[in-house]
């Protein structure tokens, strides 16, 4: 193992998604930030097993790695356009999504004009002395072959690592038992060979064995899951292929994206969401899924579209959609090679089993607490169920020396995963490591106003007085000298709607989520 070098950088990124190549970018004009960032892929690639013909990301152009912290940066989506001879064309064709593939190809773009990115480098270990972290780092060749190590020092660490797919835990366990794993490994102990047990992440990497199973569950919803529904129906109907999608969910809902609910991305709602009790933000966290989980609307039609379509002189699709169908148990047929998965209709309590040949698992991702950060475990904050423990300003340690990025959804919300706000946090970031702000951090963007207002607080002695008034008004309502007041009632006029409702006796209280 190589000896510690002796150069010691203002601050070590671990990961290179965009959140950290975002990071990198907005890094590189200060001069007084040294940095260097590690990732144990050969180069960028951003969801390579989702980048479907023709598909867009979610967010408008503006939520790059860059412009929301820096609008005139060099590294800024834009610039990237007219430096490709692209500005014009995206310009007429007057959509604000840019292709998936295209964004990839941006960061890619971003990557190569970076000196501070190291790739082959997997981080093994982390280890403190005094305020100085030493990450050591397993170097590859492009072939996986190792080299050696590296070792690099820094005051600060940002931990950039992103999220692990998830699998249910019975598809999981078709994959211990000889057959595909997460990655569609096939197994050796089955009769008639399995299809793909695989994971949206893999999809691209699979989709032939998926159409040649014959039969294809996607289980679970969002948006990835309505894209590769998508992209099979036509050809798997071409086929003669059954294809279901099934999930838990009460519906195939669209992502919510109004503007004032678009407003949760913002500092004010993260400091909001931040303040709850864990246990209320565990409650949100479900309940919001679908401000960034759900399914684009136009995609939503055009499934539909495009079923009516293939449906015509009375065609019989080969489809089923099912929702409210929670999958508890899966098994495999080791004669036919099928799999045998087990439902749960969550609104009547009824069981069902579907036969496949294949399954796509769209069941999203999660964070974990890197291994290499073991040896500086006691400074690392972990909450009751063994996440990180992220404070308001994205650290994890009381120095305020570890960072992370879109690991903090538990701890953030909405905002954890969202592009647009990657460059904020990333400006949050750079504002400890340098002790200044080199982009101004915004503390208000948004209209509204989330929890209590400050000038409608109430205080101790003045809730006291209103608990036991209404304590008081209680009593009155339940004793027998007490009469109903009613509110007098006018004859409403044909044109006087309002005169039609008793508003000023009607619940004013707006609907929440909670």
């Amino acid at each position: 193992m190589s000896a510690p070098g002796t150069h010691i950088h203002d601050l070590v990124g671990i990961g290179i998604g965009p959140f950290g190549l975002g990071l990198a970018a907005l890094s590189e004009p200060l001069l007084d930030v040294d940095a260097v960032f590690l990732d144990q892929r050969e180069d960028f690639r951003w969801h390579p097993g989702m980048m479907i013909e023709g598909s867009t990301v979610q967010v408008p152009f503006l939520a790059d790695l860059v412009t929301m912290a820096d609008p005139t940066s060099p590294f800024s989506f834009l610039q990237f356009l007219k430096d490709s001879g692209r500005l014009y064309p995206f310009y007429i064709r007057e959509s604000f999504y840019p292709l998936r593939a295209e964004y990839d190809e941006y960061c890619r773009w971003v990557a190569a004009q970076l000196e501070t990115l190291r790739w082959n480098r997997t981080v093994t270990s982390v280890t403190r002395d005094d305020d100085i972290y030493t990450v050591t780092a397993e170097v590859a060749d492009g072939s996986g072959r190792s080299l050696g190590t590296e070792t690099y020092r820094a005051r600060h660490l940002v931990l950039g690592v992103g999220t692990d797919p998830v699998l249910p835990a019975a598809l999981q366990n078709l994959g211990s038992e000889g057959g595909p794993s997460v990655g569609g490994e096939a197994g050796a102990n089955v009769a008639t060979e399995a299809g793909p047990v695989i994971h949206t992440s893999k999809y691209l990497d699979h989709r032939e064995e998926l159409l040649a199973s014959g039969s294809i569950t996607i289980v679970g919803s969002g948006q990835s899951a309505a894209e590769i529904y998508r992209d099979l129906i036509d050809e798997a109907e071409a086929r003669d292929v059954r294809l279901d999608w099934v999930t838990r969910s009460p519906r195939f809902f669209p992502m919510e994206y109004t503007k004032l609910t678009l407003e949760m991305t913002s500092p004010e709602y993260t400091d909001h969401f931040r303040a709850l009790p864990d246990d209320l933000r565990e409650q949100l966290g479900r309940e919001q899924r679908a401000l960034y989980k759900g399914i684009s609307a136009d995609l939503v039609d055009d499934i539909h579209d495009t079923l009516y379509r293939l449906s015509r002189c009375g065609r019989k699709l080969r489809t089923n959609l099912l929702a409210e169908s929670e999958l508890i148990a899966a098994d495999r047929d080791n004669d036919t090679g099928e799999y045998i998965l087990h439902f749960r209709n969550t609104a009547l309590d009824k069981g069902f089993a579907r036969r496949s040949g294949s399954i796509v698992s769209a069941t999203g991702y999660r964070s974990q607490v890197p291994g290499f950060l073991a040896p500086v475990a006691d400074e690392v904050r972990l909450d009751a169920k063994g996440r990180l423990d992220v404070g308001r300003h994205y650290t994890v340690n009381e120095a305020g020396t570890i960072h992370v990025l879109n690991g903090e959804e538990h701890t953030h919300g909405v905002t954890a995963p969202d592009l647009g706000f990657g460059p904020w946090r990333a400006s949050v970031v750079l504002s400890h490591v340098t002790g200044r702000e080199p982009y101004p951090i915004e503390t208000s963007i948004a209209f509204q106003t989330f929890g209590v207002p400050d000038d409608g607080a109430v205080d101790t002695d003045t809730q006291a007085h209103t608990d036991a008034q209404a304590h008081t008004d209680a009593q009155a309502i339940g004793s027998d000298q007490a009469e109903p007041q009613l509110s007098p009632v006018r004859e409403p006029k044909d044109d006087d709607l309002e005169s039609r409702f008793d508003f000023a006796a009607a619940d004013d209280r707006e609907m929440t989520h909670v």
